[in-house]
């Protein structure tokens, strides 16, 4: 070093040492000596006149900092060592490696006489450090100008940095051309770029032809068809492996998880516990996962007890797969666990949590979520955190917080509309959920437009269905029509409900039949349509073609033939569904199966025998099934065995209002005034009746009783006309349903108030003469408005459709199609 510092004149660097000034200047004084630097930090004595080769292959190895390699640098130039081209591109390497691309690049250029070893560490640094654009110039600067021919180690590192298929190619050709193709490392560096951007079928091509292949070639194969969602041939390809690395299990375990071959997975544990592989850590983190997808948290609990080593990854896996499973208390448990084990979270970390904390219902355990990923900062920069935030107030029902935050996520994607869309639907938002829809079409983020995603059109289509925004519904399916979505499978199904829940069953019908029909989901979801519109007929007769399909039915489908033969008085179909369910399938009931069960039976005036299902059932009832039977109770007039449910079901759940208003109007309906004047004194607020309709484009909502509508005076007056002619035909006004201890004209009035009245009367005003009217309820119909409505359509030649909290109900020619049975 002192030797350098002798050859500077007037602070200036001539001849070779020209371009290195700055970076010497740096040193000159009071910079250690490298003699002494090397003797005093890592016992190397570098004498003058010595051989120092392997003095500076030592040094080489011992700078992990920039400082020390620029030292190094400056003594390499004054022992002239530097003119040797395998120690310059060891230089090259070592920037590379401690992250200077300008320093590397700066040795590179002043080697005199580049080798094709100097030219691949510079293209290897290049990719090293992620800047893929300079490596590839690099490699075309390389081949036009230097005389030389690459090697086999050239294009691995260059075909790394291949950022599209064309690039690939152009790469493959060169490889052909110098005959290194079939080398085992440029040919699997080959079988991983098709995988990543051309057809998989490429990289089969590649791997079929491979003269030897090495692990790496099959794990390169494995995880290409696992990466392009093709986990059914990396699985069958990997049955010709006879060997497998901790690498190409983790592979193969991603591709069991999304095949859904989880028998094969237990088989891959079973072979890395035999070859001592399970003891990876990845390998036991990626077991964890697959055994939560499968839904074995025994599995998942034991693979984690046996872990020695544990990483954040490990906690944030046994977490989520109790998280997913929706064990929300003992995920909880492990993330106090974790934190007493001193292990920090992380934003994975606080995702799972979020969903658990909804699971749990723990509004104030949310809001300390939110507080804590404010004081990390990840709520405004990691935009996952903040979507996750927005669903776990959705879920908590806390609809304003969650839009709150949603307004304030500074860099909002498909995926945040996506959720505030889906939370308002599942709150019973429906109308404002339609209108996030409509403002993220006219959204802008960042100069682009918001695309909608298939999340987007399943999340919104389902508040087309609550809200009866059945031409809202069907601009939707115009766009859908246009862009060619219809036919992927969660959307057709969510179209066909759409329609379905509109009155539109015929279009739901032809939307079914033109989507995949492999898995029970659409098929649940027509068989739930047709329940709904009281064809328990035709949902038994789609239940049969689905079995001649060889589509295995779940619990949700039972849930839905259960429901439809309740709705239609079917009660021998639906033991007959009951039945079989447990023989046939193997699914054990749920309390809603026997929620369903005790529908069934109560609709059909089988109170005794709903009341002695209910004591035989092998698991306590919950507010469900008991309500179900106070339901019943009330509308066949039994007080005695209403009172017996109404005391099992406050038990269960006492402070369910709706409930006591249900007792309430069974009293009510029976003439016992003490009764109501009892529960009424404990300060209950029953939910209001309302009705809405779809005129001209607008949505128009009705509530019962009210008159500060623009057209009341007009409402009134036609609602009048109309009980004067159903009088004249027979309609006889039934005061029961009135709920009110008042005179039997002001009870008329109360009746003629009704929500679904005020609404049928609006449309009558404000439409065309015999056009169709539809209508959507709250509440469930009741009797009196029933039998109205049958003579409304008998007079005015009207089909009136009527969806309440139940059912739907087609009025025409004084008919409804439930027969009078809802």
């Amino acid at each position: 070093m002192l030797r350098l510092f002798q050859t500077c004149k007037g602070g200036r660097f001539t001849g070779v040492l020209q371009p290195f000034g700055p970076l010497l200047r740096e040193f000159s004084a009071p910079a250690i000596a490298l003699e002494d630097y090397c003797r005093t930090q890592h016992g190397i004595d570098i004498q003058h006149g010595k051989r120092i080769d392997d003095d500076v292959h030592m040094l080489f190895r011992h700078c992990t900092k920039l400082q020390s390699a620029k030292c190094l640098h400056a003594r390499l130039i004054v022992s002239q060592a530097i003119q040797n081209v395998c120690i310059s591109a060891k230089l090259v390497n070592l920037y590379c490696y401690l992250g200077s691309l300008v320093l590397a690049r700066h040795a590179f250029d002043n080697i005199q006489n580049r080798d094709v070893y100097a030219w691949n560490a510079m293209i290897s640094g290049y990719v090293r450090l992620g800047n893929s654009s300079e490596a590839i110039r690099c490699f075309s600067l390389f081949m036009m100008t230097s005389g030389l021919q690459p090697d086999y180690r050239t294009f691995p590192s260059v075909l790394k940095a291949c950022r599209s298929l064309l690039d690939g190619m152009k790469i493959h050709c060169s490889a052909l051309k110098f005959g290194f193709v079939w080398d085992v490392f440029v040919a699997a560096s080959l079988v991983h770029l098709y995988c990543r951007y051309g057809p998989v079928a490429n990289a089969r091509m590649l791997f079929d032809e491979m003269p030897v292949r090495d692990m790496g070639s099959w794990n390169a194969m494995i995880s290409g068809y696992c990466q392009s969602g093709n986990a059914k041939e990396a699985l069958a390809l990997s049955k010709e492996l006879k060997v497998m690395d901790a690498v190409t299990i983790v592979s193969l375990l991603a591709a069991c998880t999304e095949a859904g071959d989880f028998v094969r997975g237990v088989l891959i544990h079973l072979y890395s516990i035999k070859h001592g592989l399970d003891s990876e850590l990845f390998v036991s983190n990626k077991l964890i996962d697959m055994y939560a997808e499968s839904g074995n948290l025994k599995g998942c609990q034991k693979v984690f007890d046996r872990m020695i080593v544990r990483d954040l990854i490990s906690w944030n896996s046994i977490i989520k797969a109790y998280e997913l499973n929706e064990k929300p208390l003992r995920a909880l448990r492990l993330f106090e666990e974790m934190r007493l084990n001193r292990v920090q979270p992380d934003c994975l970390t606080l995702i799972s949590l979020a969903s658990t904390l909804a699971q749990l219902g723990d509004v104030l355990g949310g809001r300390s979520v939110q507080g804590f990923t404010l004081r990390k900062g990840w709520l405004l920069e990691d935009i996952t955190v903040g979507n996750t935030v927005v669903d776990m107030y959705a879920k908590l029902g806390l609809v304003d917080s969650a839009r709150a935050v949603f307004d304030w996520l500074s860099n909002k994607d498909v995926i945040s509309w996506n959720t505030i869309i889906s939370g308002y639907a599942q709150n019973g938002f429906a109308t404002e959920s339609i209108e996030m829809y409509n403002e993220m079409e006219e959204e802008e983020e960042g100069g682009e437009m918001i695309t909608p995603n298939q999340g987007t059109w399943v999340s919104v289509l389902p508040a087309c269905s609550q809200s009866g925004a059945l031409r809202q519904g069907m601009k939707i399916h115009g766009r859908l029509l246009k862009n060619g979505l219809c036919s992927d499978v969660f959307i057709g199904t969510s179209l066909a409900d759409m329609y379905g829940k509109c009155g539109r069953l015929e279009d739901a019908l032809s939307l079914f039949y033109q989507i995949p029909r492999v898995s029970s989901v659409p098929w649940n979801t027509l068989i739930a349509c047709h329940g709904l519109h009281g064809h328990g007929e035709k949902a038994m007769k789609l239940f049969k073609e689905m079995l001649d399909e060889e589509v295995k039915p779940d619990h949700i489908t039972f849930v839905t033939l259960l429901s439809a033969c309740s709705h239609s008085g079917l009660v021998d179909e639906g033991r007959w569904c009951f039945e079989m369910m447990q023989t046939d399938y193997g699914i054990a009931p749920s309390l809603k199966h026997y929620g369903c069960m005790v529908d069934l039976f109560g609709r059909a005036g089988q109170l005794e025998t709903a009341f002695s299902f209910i004591k035989t059932m092998p698991i306590q009832p919950d507010a469900s099934i008991w309500g179900a039977l106070l339901g019943a109770c009330r509308v066949h007039g039994n007080v005695d065995l209403g009172k017996v449910a109404s005391e099992h079901l406050f038990e269960v759940e006492p402070e369910h209002v709706g409930y006591h208003v249900l007792l309430s109007n069974m009293y009510a309906s029976a003439g016992k005034w003490e009764g109501v004047d009892e529960i009424r004194g404990k300060g209950l607020r029953k939910t209001p009746g309302w009705s809405s309709m779809e005129v001209n484009n607008r949505v128009e909502v009705f509530y019962t009783g009210n008159q500060t509508h623009p057209m009341c005076e007009e409402i009134y007056k036609e609602l009048t006309l109309l009980h004067e002619k159903m009088k004249m035909i027979g309609y006889v006004p039934d005061h029961r349903f009135v709920l009110q201890d008042v005179e039997d004209d002001e009870k008329e009035h109360i009746l003629m108030s009704h929500s679904e009245r005020l609404a049928i009367a609006f449309a009558l005003i404000t439409t065309p003469p015999k056009t169709r009217i539809q209508i959507f309820k709250n509440l469930r119909v009741c009797s009196d408005c029933h039998s109205v409505t049958k003579f409304i359509s008998r007079i005015t030649e009207r089909e009136i459709v009527v969806r309440d909290s139940n059912r739907f109900h087609h009025f025409k020619d004084g008919v409804c199609s439930c027969g009078d049975y809802w």
